[in-house]
């Protein structure tokens, strides 16, 4: 594994194709789905169908269809409250989490999580956590139980950028050292934590030199390319099941909106999102599409009509369903849903 001071991950360059069609496709279905989706999240949160926080996705898909297609089924994920984009990519119902920004009870956390909060046990998706770096220590835990099981299982832990400024983020980095721990600890690093630039909060701003301190393996990437992504998460997963312990790596990416819906984002330029834009990770994987001809554009007018129809029932389903009943505030407090000391 390389060093943060060697060089970022590159993919193969010559005229062959480095993945292959079926893996192109997954990138760019998966990556148009979160798109189009929290483009119409967006949309609905203006109208104020969508109620407190919302953080869009949009620019960083690569980091999750580029991880997904590393790993294996029954891998786990856990991210911070930007998080609808991940469980989209693994195959969730978009009904489900279009429901669950609603807050209805056919939600994919029943109505209680909203935005920040999306769990999918099926997929192994545990969250979706509102408190800045809580999710980190939460990682660690499941990577310790799949060590603990010996299986050959890993778990793949998402946080921003402002995250590795918490506490918690380097009691974590030690405690996956020393027990060598199957975790790969991916920053998506968009630039900003909320309104502060990366430059603002420390001296250290090539964030993947945080792992030197714990000896841990660890790299930049460039995650406006869904390839790179693939290629770091998959030799850091191997390494994982190896039982070597865990990785770092830093996503260097982009959100095109604010931090949340509530933030105009006035402390960038323009010129600045639209350079990245220019490296538009949806764009790239469709310009490497047509150049390997896997597909051509009636493929991808078809799957935007295809992704358009999905999201629109999506929103009809949310629109459709039920809000919970308020007896549900009593339910999955804890492990059951047997309370003596609660009556009637």
């Amino acid at each position: 594994m390389a060093t943060a001071k060697e060089k970022k991950t590159t993919t193969n360059k010559t005229s062959k194709a480095p993945f292959s069609k079926e893996t192109y496709k997954f990138w760019y279905e998966s990556m148009l789905l979160m798109r189009r989706f929290e483009e119409k999240a967006g949309q609905l949160y203006g109208q104020q169908k969508i109620r407190g926080f919302c953080h869009l996705y949009i620019g960083q898909e690569a980091c999750a269809s580029g991880a997904i297609s590393a790993l294996k089924v029954g891998d786990s994920y856990i991210t911070a409250y930007r998080d609808h984009a991940h469980p989209l990519a693994l195959g969730s119902d978009p009904n489900a989490i279009m429901a669950e920004l609603y807050g209805k009870a056919t939600g994919i956390s029943k109505g209680k999580g909203g935005s920040m909060h999306m769990f999918d046990k099926e997929r192994h998706f545990f969250g979706g956590h509102g408190i800045v770096g809580g999710q980190i220590p939460l990682g660690i835990g499941i990577a310790f139980a799949e060590k603990y099981n010996h299986t050959d299982k890993l778990c793949i832990t998402y946080m921003g950028d402002g995250a590795v400024r918490q506490g918690a983020f380097h009691e974590s980095l030690n405690l996956a050292m020393s027990y060598k721990l199957p975790v790969i600890f991916a920053i998506e690093n968009n630039g900003y934590a909320m309104g502060t630039s990366v430059q603002r909060t420390s001296n250290v701003t090539e964030l993947s030199r945080l792992g030197d301190a714990y000896d841990m393996p660890s790299e930049w990437v460039d995650a406006m390319k869904v390839e790179d992504v693939h290629i770091a998460v998959a030799k850091a997963a191997e390494r994982a099941r190896k039982g070597e312990g865990p990785t770092l790596l830093e996503f260097r990416t982009y959100r095109y909106k604010g931090h949340s819906m509530s933030d105009p984002a006035k402390y960038r330029t323009k010129e600045e999102v639209e350079a990245y834009k220019k490296r538009d990770p949806l764009e790239q994987v469709k310009l490497s599409m047509l150049k390997y001809k896997f597909a051509d554009e009636e493929y991808f007018q078809e799957m935007e009509e295809k992704t358009k129809k999905t999201v629109l029932d999506s929103v009809k389903f949310a629109e459709e369903s039920e809000f919970p009943d308020p007896s549900e505030i009593y339910k999955d407090v804890y492990a059951h849903d047997d309370y003596p000391f609660i009556k009637d």
